[in-house]
């Protein structure tokens, strides 16, 4: 899983107004919910955000929050509400996540390679993008790779037959196609 270190600031004001003067002065007000207390109301530096979710935004990603004159939080990006117009960062929600605790995560799947199958003339056909992972947030892979080089015609590769860490459990149905090699105009076969 992606790991990032970003630095924030406890924040004592609320509102619509302290808000935008907020963002006016290049600084973004952000929440962490969760961990069974209070919601934490926090500010961060625009432009030192706006780098950081560029890099890891829309992946699986623990952020460790360090907060000024408090213990530092991990947490994960919850909601990042930017402005339609003038595309700018409006708020950030954050949920805060216990690291030792299984959960589910989607994962992408990247096929590396051509198939063997594919340079005689067979179409590769693939069922997923995507497979689902239990375990703790830590171990899980930012992506799961298939090498497809040595598929032939009439081979497929199953989620099951995808290699995951020892300690990550394949929430997705093992026995589902990922990706087959078919003769040009054939369907896959389970």
């Amino acid at each position: 899983m992606f790991q990032v270190e970003m630095s924030a600031s406890v924040r004592n004001t609320s509102g619509k107004g302290p808000m935008r003067q907020m963002r006016m002065k290049g600084i973004t007000p952000a929440v962490v919910y969760g961990g069974g207390g209070e919601a934490v109301m926090l500010q961060l530096e625009t432009k030192t955000l706006m780098a950081k979710l560029l890099e890891f935004y829309r992946r699986n990603t623990v952020v460790t929050l360090k907060i000024d004159g408090s213990s530092d939080k991990c947490v994960m990006i919850g909601e990042v509400q930017t402005d339609p117009v003038r595309d700018t960062l409006i708020h950030v929600d954050f949920c805060e996540i216990d690291l030792q605790k299984n959960r589910s995560f989607t994962v992408p799947i990247v096929y590396n390679g051509i198939a063997k199958g594919v340079d005689l003339g067979g179409d590769m056909l693939i069922g997923h993008h995507k497979v689902v992972l239990e375990g703790k947030p830590l171990d899980i892979p930012d992506e799961c790779i298939v090498d497809v080089t040595p598929l032939a015609i009439g081979d497929s590769v199953k989620f099951g037959e995808i290699a995951i860490p020892e300690n990550v459990r394949m929430v997705t149905d093992t026995e589902v196609l990922a990706v087959s090699i078919v003769k040009p105009g054939q369907k896959p076969v389970a």
